[in-house]
């Protein structure tokens, strides 16, 4: 008997829409971070720093942030009931934590944390969310609106797969973008329609850009179906005007365009003379209910002031959908059973937080603006670093966890990329990890308007680490930008 020995799988034969798209966050420069980690851990002093920072991220808790004590505390709880009824909990939590502990274990099947729920959610979580949105916005919601999420990416993922039948549909997004939005549309098969923030405006959004870009994919056959806005905006930090986001709503409307919000960042609005405001809010105040328009939020307890990342809580509220389209949601949600239970809870948590009156609202509000007031000095400080380079410009950070600053670079390192067949923000940012440890993220890896140069830096939870990190960085780019004038390089001590 014969025995096939080629590969049943390989490179070649695996799923080609999975090799097109690329995830730079969690890229190269994440990689070839772990190989220096490994070369540092096996000789300690083999390299030229004392440690990688990485800033590639927005991952606050494993980045220094301290968790919120009342999530944290309710959590405990809500995963070991047995302590409810036990005396010593009263010495350990607050008592808002044990009476909102209680009230969440008694509304989940079985009155434990470890068995499924609904596909959708804890009817009595999405209720506390529902509330939340209610109470944010001045307008209701409804928690049969509410799918709880592990994370806003699997929301995100979920509607593009509702939305996208064949590569003819479209998702109009936006450049710079997050890249899981060009990813997911790439993996269900649809096709990418970018338009183009305006950099020297703040990153604004021109909606006759929008408009323009929408009768180009028209043109060239393409249905398209939604529009994708992110405020705060990541990568690049702005807080839409409430007159933007009445110009998408009116436009999105009259073209019959689902709005998929992207407001993750809701909590990190950094300027006194702006505010979150959500996109289902600017509806309703211009009179438009569901009858008039499909809206589609996401939210998620990774960011904020919270910065849950690795429990993988979020929601997606879903309005101006039919029954019909809710229950193919809600039969696509199924297909994994359930959210999982940590994630609903501090999801819950984050809309439904301590108010006054309670026990714990003066502490959270405490650690709420510690956080707050440390993560815009922290901000400040690094957008002054990078303004202060040769050649790199720097837009105010309005919201969001990062700065995006464009590199203006001399063309002899340009050619140096080209020579190395890499562009030059991927050069630029392996350059800086080999010299340095600072891990950042090229801006090509997040649709970057085509003949500039940006790179991401996280905006880190430690003060210490940006302390460290300053010094690194400016050595570095001053003998980048002199090695490539021509001059003779030098560089000073990194490990100071």
């Amino acid at each position: 008997m014969s025995y096939n020995k080629t590969p049943s799988i390989t490179a070649e034969t695996i799923n080609p829409k999975v090799k097109i798209f690329s995830y730079e966050p969690c890229g190269d420069i994440v990689r070839r971070a772990e190989r220096l980690q490994q070369e540092m851990d096996e000789n300690p002093d083999s390299l030229p720093f004392p440690e990688i920072i990485h800033c590639n991220l927005g991952n606050p808790q494993a980045l220094g942030q301290r968790p919120v004590t009342f999530f944290r505390e309710v959590l405990s709880l809500c995963d070991n009931p047995a302590l409810l009824d036990r005396e010593e909990a009263r010495a350990l939590f607050s008592a808002c934590a044990i009476k909102r502990a209680r009230k969440i274990v008694n509304s989940i099947p079985g009155k434990e944390t470890g068995g499924y729920t609904n596909s959708r959610g804890v009817k009595s979580l999405r209720q506390a969310v529902a509330d939340g949105i209610s109470a944010r916005d001045g307008y209701p919601s409804k928690p049969d609106d509410i799918f709880l999420t592990d994370g806003a990416s699997a929301a995100v993922n979920m509607m593009l797969q509702i939305l996208i039948r064949s590569h003819e549909d479209g998702i109009l997004c936006p450049l710079p973008e997050y890249p899981l939005y060009s990813a997911s549309i790439i993996l269900h098969g649809g096709t990418m329609v970018p338009y183009n923030l305006t950099e020297d405006r703040g990153w604004g959004l021109e909606i006759f850009e929008v408009k323009r870009c929408l009768e180009e994919a028209r043109s060239a056959g393409l249905t398209v179906r939604a529009m994708v806005v992110i405020n705060p905006g990541n990568p690049t930090g702005q807080v839409m005007s409430i007159t933007n986001q009445e110009e998408i709503v009116e436009f999105c409307r009259k073209e019959g365009l689902v709005i998929l919000a992207d407001e993750v960042y809701q909590e990190n609005v950094h300027v006194e003379n702006k505010r979150f405001h959500s996109f289902k809010k600017v509806a309703r105040s211009l009179g438009y209910d569901e009858k008039d328009l499909s809206i589609v939020s996401f939210h998620s307890v990774s960011m904020g002031f919270y910065g849950e990342s690795g429990r993988r809580g979020g929601y997606m509220e879903i309005t101006g959908f039919g029954d019909d389209v809710k229950g193919e949601i809600y039969k696509l949600a199924s297909v994994t059973i359930c959210p999982n239970i940590a994630g609903q809870i501090l999801t819950s948590l984050i809309m439904d937080p301590p108010k006054l009156g309670d026990e714990s609202f003066e502490s959270f509000e405490a650690e709420k603006e510690r956080i707050h007031s440390s993560f815009w000095k922290r901000a400040k400080t690094l957008e002054k670093a990078f303004s202060s380079l040769e050649g790199v410009s720097c837009n105010n950070i309005e919201g969001a966890l990062y700065i995006f600053p464009r590199l203006h670079l001399p063309s002899l390192a340009i050619k140096a990329a080209k020579r190395e067949g890499v562009s030059p923000d991927v050069f630029y940012t392996h350059r800086l990890l080999d010299a340095t440890g600072i891990a950042v993220v090229p801006g090509s890896g997040f649709h970057q308007v085509s003949g500039t140069i940006h790179i991401r830096c996280t905006i880190l939870p430690d003060e210490n680490k940006i302390a460290a990190m300053i010094p690194r960085l400016k050595a570095f780019h001053e003998s980048f930008m002199n090695e490539f004038r021509g001059s003779e390089p030098y560089m000073n001590d990194l490990r100071r």
